[in-house]
């Protein structure tokens, strides 16, 4: 009730006129029947802007920092992302991989769209980075399509750290549904998983254009902050559009 509310009645209309978005694509993601959208993660702003276009609803996999952060405005977003649907992850420790891909199959088992970020943090600098597999154990083990989705321009209205995004019109590009069905029943297999993430990330680097780092979003960010090096860093070229 909440979601429809604040999709087509309180934020789905302003954020449409404020940010006037370029949707190309949306033919792509199934009308009906499970799916994973995979995104790259620009921008706090990326959670509300691609729901807003989906003729769907979408549930994402958030981060329970987002439910249980401090003060008024702490307990204001955590409201808000409970009553839009969203479902809190504990990212830390060894059992969050599991815990996540749990919740996600049980979106999935119900026949709706899950939302993943598969880097597993916003970019701090732009780029793409390497994707975590837990898109494709899903994939796999629920046998549903990928549709890989491109936010474009996300991270100039509002980079990280920045609270009020700038007004500035976006691109929402989806991609034709990634099958992979070739490789069922193969969701332990390290070297698959892999393959297959590899494979819906650089079908994202081919929507969004965005320069490719083979390292992963969040030991790079520990490497630039002076806390671990993790040795060099491979790229993809930027793919010709």
């Amino acid at each position: 009730m909440f979601y429809h509310l604040m999709k087509h009645v309180l934020l789905g209309p302003l954020l449409r006129l404020l940010f006037r978005p370029r949707i190309e694509g949306l033919e792509h993601v199934p009308e009906e029947g499970a799916a994973i959208v995979a995104g790259n993660h620009l921008s706090f702003s990326d959670h509300f802007l691609m729901p807003v276009v989906l003729d769907r609803r979408i549930t994402f996999l958030a981060k329970q920092e987002y439910f249980t952060g401090p003060g008024i405005k702490g307990r204001l977003t955590a409201a808000f992302f409970r009553a839009a649907g969203q479902i809190p992850v504990d990212r830390s420790g060894k059992e969050a991989g599991r815990a996540a891909i749990r919740e996600g199959l049980g979106v999935l088992a119900k026949g709706e769209l899950l939302g993943i970020y598969p880097e597993g943090t916003r970019s701090h600098d732009g780029r793409l980075y390497k994707g975590k597999v837990g898109v494709a154990v899903m994939a796999l083990t629920a046998g549903v399509p990928v549709v890989p989705c491109a936010m474009v321009g996300t991270f100039e209205i509002q980079p990280p750290g920045k609270v009020v995004p700038r007004i500035r019109r976006v691109t929402i590009r989806f991609g034709a549904p990634l099958d992979f069905s070739r490789f069922a029943g193969s969701a332990d297999e390290r070297a698959v998983v892999r393959a297959v993430t590899d494979e819906i990330m650089y079908e994202i680097l081919r929507l969004s254009g965005q320069e490719y780092v083979d390292d992963y979003a969040a030991v790079v960010k520990a490497a630039e902050a002076g806390e671990a090096d993790d040795g060099p860093r491979g790229k993809f070229p930027r793919p010709e559009r």
